[in-house]
């Protein structure tokens, strides 16, 4: 039975409002990227009266974005790959063993996704700094002590997820390769984590995600030369004025990336965020 027209129109225009939502937004930025900075500054035009490629030119300039680029690479990257080998090993640890406090570990891992991040920031700040007198290695301010802290919120829900799709890999897979020889190890990787690739790629996903567009544990853990993207993108604001067309600019050459990612594994980023939700 057809529905009433009444309801595809209303859902016609529905739609068609939620896409001006959407593409509004980027439309303004686009365009104002494309203006000289008197024409950010003045009044609004949906049309640009000048169109320039300058912003995208000195964003390089104005501020060292390319090494902000190169940090933020780094330590997304680290964080990801981080939080990808030790949730596959301890998942797989709790979807196919059990062990005395298994039913504690996986609440303590997902209750610790109850607590806002702010209220690590203080105590995080005052263990990377005593370690750094006690030790002499440096945590604060480095590229490694922040994709440290990155990986402790991004590995809790990391395990969780790949445990509900591990369980979602018939165990039979396991067994028959133990019964024609494999170890443990060998039949994770032989088996399991092939059938597992888009919880993996989902996990990978929800970690670089987490990592590279964080920005309060960025600006206080970092100084000029480890600074990230999302804290350094503050530089185009300065006490005399604010360069829109370049913030603009900058914004939409960050976003490069992410997108692209995200359109090249969105099959593999469905597929493992659904499931486990039908057994």
């Amino acid at each position: 039975m057809a529905p009433p027209r009444s309801f595809i129109w209303s859902r016609r225009v529905f739609l068609v409002l939620l896409t001006g939502f959407v593409l509004i937004p980027v439309y303004v930025m686009v365009s104002s990227s494309l203006k000289p900075l008197a024409d950010v500054t003045g009044k609004f035009r949906w049309v640009p009266s000048e169109v320039t490629i300058r912003p995208y030119i000195d964003i390089w300039s104005t501020v060292p974005l390319a090494r902000y680029f190169a940090n933020s690479l780094i330590v997304a990257g680290a964080a990801t790959v981080c939080s990808v080998v030790i949730a596959v090993f301890a998942a797989y640890a709790v979807s196919r063993y059990d062990f005395r406090g298994k039913r504690v570990f996986t609440v303590t891992v997902l209750s610790t996704q109850m607590f806002p991040g702010i209220l690590f920031l203080l105590p995080l700040f005052l263990i990377y700094v005593n370690i750094g007198n006690a030790t002499g290695i440096a945590l604060f301010g480095s590229r490694g002590g922040l994709i440290l802290t990155y990986l402790t919120f991004s590995l809790p829900f990391s395990i969780w997820m790949l445990i509900g799709y591990f369980d979602s890999v018939p165990r039979d897979l396991d067994e028959a390769a133990l019964v024609d020889g494999c170890g443990p190890l060998k039949a994770l990787f032989r088996i399991v984590v092939p059938a597992a690739i888009p919880g993996i790629v989902a996990v990978a996903v929800y970690a670089f995600m987490t990592a590279w567009g964080e920005v309060l544990f960025a600006s206080v853990m970092t100084n000029d030369t480890t600074r990230t993207l999302a804290v350094g993108l503050q530089g185009y604001s300065t006490l005399n004025d604010v360069y829109w067309n370049q913030i603009m600019a900058a914004s939409l050459v960050v976003s490069v990336p992410v997108v692209a990612g995200f359109l090249l594994l969105q099959r593999y980023l469905v597929a493992g965020l659904t499931a486990g939700a039908v057994k």
